[in-house]
């Protein structure tokens, strides 16, 4: 089977290629869950081969590095594994893969020339330490998710050159159905660097148990008319073993996975899970599903661990179901979210950012504690009737055709005019994106470039609005010549 890449995964590997030609040692390539980073890493593994030169490719888990080299088999790459007793030990071979606590044990890599870094942004302090004392080795960060504070430390540049949107479009990922359901109360918990601790989520995510799978059983007969595969992401172990306690108590078979299980009952749960006849209905976990994790016929994810800041797990798990079915795509439209968690409304702003227009930034800020939205704000967000989330700009719901009283979008206040959100109506950040969409067909705009030019202009992120193209006119021809100034000002300035 030969490595045969998509146009934008190709594009991506020109554009690491341009970094380190223009001096970049370190760099990451950002690219959304399910758009092919390993096939990606292979070929870059292949090329460094090819020039005669070694190259590694790091992994925390050491099912991850099985599940590489059987990749890297697939496509008949000679490669060998560097792990304690695994059969492929090869030291001899141009291409290896490592688990990460084998490489920092041995503190060296003789004569590497281009080393691998999957999920980057789990930042170990011994790969790091290794990184920055062997500064003639070139670095490659992998990530869907460059958050972690301390990146832009490590590395010096971020390649983003395809978002989940494109991958949407072209149907390599499918589009979420997010249902906001009844909501684990999080109000007065205790929160550890930021975070709500793992204990006090347990505790009171088993106190609406009933509900999540009450809720599971409504959904997946309604839309689906039957059972459909699922993942539970749960709040703690005991939490988990609460949930596959319930339903089966309910006639479903779940299967609860921990660290507190060895790592073969998990392959082989997983692998179970992953064929198209398994009696298995659902797995539950906390996070051993948003790594190495790729079965793309899962229909349903319930999001049952409240998050305060992380906004990383928030993507990194509903990228788990938002993988296309290659073998049927016709069986797979789109992807139930039924979210219990409250992450949703809690990082929507963010993830419709980085939905739109990628990351081109690292350090920026994204994962810090966010403000609880209202309780008011909360029942609006979603319908009345069937609880789905409701669309911005749309007063009818587009999953039971509940059509709910037309609002104003100003908010009357004696002497005081308000807008009732953000700065211009809608149709006015509409008319601003489908001009800066002409930016994007006919000026070599990328979608990154788009979005934050209409987020300089309306201080919000495009959300919910359409592609459609249109003529710009002289506002915004003058609106970005002025940032545009602004912009090579600050650049010579910068320079005295």
């Amino acid at each position: 089977m030969g490595l045969n890449l998509r146009p934008y995964q190709a594009e991506t590997l020109d554009a690491l290629r341009k970094g380190f030609a223009s001096g970049k040692r370190s760099q990451i390539l950002y690219a959304p869950t399910g758009a092919g980073k390993t096939e990606m890493a292979i070929a870059l593994l292949e090329a460094t081969r090819g020039k005669g030169n070694k190259a590694a490719m790091i992994l925390d888990r050491i099912v991850l590095c099985d599940q590489t080299s059987r990749r890297l088999e697939r496509y008949n790459i000679d490669h060998g594994v560097m792990q304690a007793g695994h059969w492929r030990f090869r030291p001899y071979e141009s291409i290896q893969v490592c688990s990460a606590q084998t490489l920092e044990k041995r503190g060296d890599f003789p004569g590497l020339n281009l080393l691998i870094v999957d999920e980057c942004h789990q930042t170990r302090k011994q790969t790091v330490e290794f990184i920055k004392n062997n500064p003639e080795i070139r670095v490659i960060g992998l990530t869907a998710t460059p958050f972690t504070k301390g990146l832009g430390s490590i590395y010096d540049n971020v390649v983003s050159t395809v978002t989940t949107k494109d991958l949407v479009d072209d149907n390599v990922l499918v589009p979420l159905r997010v249902f906001i359901s009844k909501e684990i109360d999080m109000e007065g918990a205790k929160k550890v660097a930021g975070e709500w601790s793992q204990q006090e989520a347990t505790t009171r995510g088993i106190k609406i148990s009933g509900d999540i799978v009450a809720e599971w059983i409504k959904k997946t007969h309604e839309i689906f008319g039957k059972p459909r595969k699922t993942i539970v992401f749960c709040s703690g172990v005991n939490h988990g073993v609460d949930l596959s306690q319930r339903f089966a108590k309910e006639g479903y078979n779940f299967i609860c996975v921990s660290y507190r299980d060895d790592d073969q009952f998990k392959k082989d749960v997983i692998e179970d899970f992953a064929k198209p006849d398994t009696k298995i209905h659902g797995l539950i976990a906390t996070d051993i599903l948003t790594k190495g994790f790729d079965v793309p016929d899962v229909m349903i994810g319930v999001s049952a661990r409240p998050f305060s800041k992380s906004l990383s797990s928030h993507i990194q798990q509903m990228g788990r179901v938002m993988r296309g079915n290659p073998d049927n795509p016709e069986d797979k439209p789109y992807a139930l979210w039924l979210d219990h968690s409250g992450n949703y409304l809690r990082f929507q702003e963010e993830w419709d950012a980085v939905f739109t227009g990628g990351v081109h930034e690292l350090d920026d800020g994204a994962e810090k504690a966010k403000k609880e939205k209202s309780k008011k704000e909360k029942e609006e967000s979603k319908c009345p009737r069937c609880e789905a989330l409701w669309h911005s700009g749309s007063d009818t719901c587009t999953h039971c055709g509940f059509v709910r009283e037309s609002r104003s979008n100003i908010i009357d206040v004696p002497a005081e005019m308000h807008e009732l959100k953000g700065s211009g109506n809608r149709e006015d950040k509409q008319e601003w994106w489908s001009m800066l969409q002409w930016y994007m067909k006919y000026g070599g705009w990328s979608s990154g470039r788009a979005a934050h030019t209409f987020k300089d202009k309306f201080g919000v992120w495009p959300r919910a609005l359409s592609d459609n193209v249109l003529d710009p006119n002289p506002e915004i021809e003058k609106f970005i010549k002025q940032r545009l100034r602004a912009y090579i000002h600050g650049q010579k300035k910068a320079k005295f």
